[in-house]
């Protein structure tokens, strides 16, 4: 049996997630949507995704400071972080971490389809969970 690759969405606005969740659908993979980090953190049934795209700026928590969470954690998987207000501060300070791509919003389809596929690739050393 083939596993099907979960991408965790994490953004707190219902468009964003259902568009990137459809998007992600239609790539083959499963979604797993949440409306915060903190929403996130709070599911103890589903296990770790594959893969994590979530916005930076959300109330409660932010993408970075989930990232910091997770790895503190020992949680790793790939996360691409999505922005309507990027710094270069933020960007640095997500990427020395371990983040896979820091991308502005609003995404090309394109552009989040090939660095979720390349965040496999370096995560895991395939280009598809499902592969190799």
């Amino acid at each position: 049996m083939q596993h099907t690759p979960k991408i965790a969405i994490v953004d707190d606005d219902d468009g964003v997630r259902s568009a990137l969740a459809s998007l992600i659908r239609s790539l083959g993979y499963d979604a797993r949507c949440y409306g915060s980090a903190l929403a996130f953190l709070a599911d103890h049934e589903t296990g770790d995704p594959d893969c994590m795209i979530t916005d930076v700026q959300m109330p409660g928590m932010t993408g970075d400071q989930l990232q910091t969470e997770l790895i503190a954690a020992g949680r790793r998987f790939p996360i691409i972080f999505m922005t309507a207000f990027p710094t270069a501060a933020t960007r640095d300070r997500v990427m020395a971490a371990g983040a896979s791509a820091f991308l502005d919003k609003p995404a090309e389809p394109d552009t989040i389809a090939s660095q979720v596929v390349s965040a496999f690739v370096h995560h895991r050393g395939r280009t598809h969970p499902r592969w190799g």
